[in-house]
């Protein structure tokens, strides 16, 4: 049960546990001083908001979004992107990034380069 005050008055909510998960786990980002931003999966991106999320330009985002990398869908002349697709792209890249950390930090330990 949550519990929320506003002043005097008082209101008590009954929520799934994982939506109380998710509460938590977003004020412990925000007490850390990250941004956190929620969407649906299901909803869709402008290219800027798609670059911001990958923090790249946009004109690079645009060069993968034409070169086949991500799927996507013109609404007229503009691009837009489905969220589910962004954050699978974004869960490949970061996999990749860190499979290739994983594999230096390896190699640097092997060279006894005193990482």
């Amino acid at each position: 049960m949550l519990h929320i005050q506003e002043g005097k008055a008082k209101e008590s909510l009954i929520i799934p546990a994982a939506a109380a998960r998710l509460f938590q786990d977003i004020l412990a980002q925000m007490s850390e001083g990250n941004m956190v931003s929620v969407m649906t999966q299901q909803g869709e991106l402008t290219t800027q908001q798609a670059a911001d999320l990958l923090n790249v330009s946009r004109p690079y985002l645009v060069g993968l979004l034409d070169g086949g990398h991500i799927p996507f869908r013109k609404v007229g002349t503009h691009r837009r992107i489905y969220t589910k697709d962004m954050i699978a792209y974004k869960q490949a890249v970061d996999g990749k990034r860190s499979r290739a950390l994983n594999e230096l930090a390896k190699q640097a330990q092997d060279l006894n380069m005193g990482y």
